[in-house]
């Protein structure tokens, strides 16, 4: 019989990245791709997702029909995106698509019961009982998403504009925001228009750097980011008390900014979504 091979594909907001490893766990490649939320943007995350599948099975040379795999992809929670997703079908032996969130909680807790909160460019929690998962937000970025890279960089440009009309203070984060768009207020409407999630996020760097170096208002952004995390955190760890931990790409950056509560209840994650991905691909 041929052996098995198993694809983790973690399909984020902003990129998407996929590992691919034998049998026994031997890494035979790994890649990364744009983004593939597949609410947001489902043609264009399924064109990222063939993409990525087809440089791994390229890069390993391996037979697509040779794979097993598990794809957690951001916006996969959404009942009328599942329906769609039912019409993807890559060469495969077997796929198995959840959201992005549980397959960072396998990751986190290395298949163990837990939970997890990812703050990336979107948000989202879940907890594992050993069984099922319990989802948390994840409603996207006009509704939810509370604690979020979009989120956060949309109320440092909406701050920067206030600022720049004079109704709020100035500081040097909302200059610098606003001289993005050369300190033209029609620029960035213009720019609003047609911003993605990932667009709106591109400015958090800045908003942190401000914090550090004291600036009023980004202090003030990043904090009111980690009350929103410790509000979403709090029915995670009614259920999973001691077990929950922090991911994405705002967890390490948002840390010295929790309630210290809440930084003492939090578990250092054990893998990645990628290896919780190959895990459930692994007991499929």
């Amino acid at each position: 019989m041929d052996p098995d091979y198993y694809l983790g594909i973690d399909g984020g907001g902003t990129r998407c990245r996929a590992r691919l490893t034998d049998a026994q766990g031997v890494l035979l490649a790994q890649a990364e791709g744009g983004p593939a939320n597949v609410f947001a943007a489902y043609d264009a995350a399924i064109d990222a997702l063939n993409a990525l599948i087809a440089r791994v099975t390229s890069e390993a040379r391996i037979a697509a029909a040779r794979l097993h795999i598990v794809a957690g992809l951001a916006g996969a929670n959404v009942p009328s995106v599942q329906r769609r997703l039912a019409g993807w079908r890559p060469a495969c032996a077997s796929l198995r698509v959840v959201t992005d969130v549980e397959i960072a909680c396998m990751g986190a807790h290395g298949g163990a019961p837990g939970a997890v909160f990812i703050v990336g460019t979107g948000s989202q929690g879940a907890c594992w009982d050993g069984d099922s998962f319990t989802l948390l937000g994840g409603w996207g970025f006009a509704l939810s998403d509370l604690g979020s890279g979009a989120i956060l960089g949309q109320r440092a440009l909406r701050l920067a504009l206030l600022a720049h009309e004079a109704i709020l203070p100035t500081s040097p984060l909302t200059q610098r925001l606003m001289a993005r768009f050369e300190d033209e207020a029609e620029t960035l409407l213009l720019w609003s228009q047609q911003a993605t999630t990932a667009d709106w996020g591109s400015v958090v760097p800045e908003v942190f750097a401000a914090a550090q170096q004291g600036d009023v208002h980004g202090l003030a952004l990043v904090r009111q980011s980690a009350e929103e995390i410790a509000l979403m955190a709090q029915p995670l760890l009614a259920r999973q008390s001691g077990k929950l931990a922090l991911m994405g790409g705002l967890a390490q950056p948002i840390a010295p900014y929790l309630p210290e509560t809440l930084r003492r209840q939090l578990t250092t994650p054990q893998g990645d979504a990628l290896s919780g991905a190959l895990a459930l691909a692994r007991h499929r």
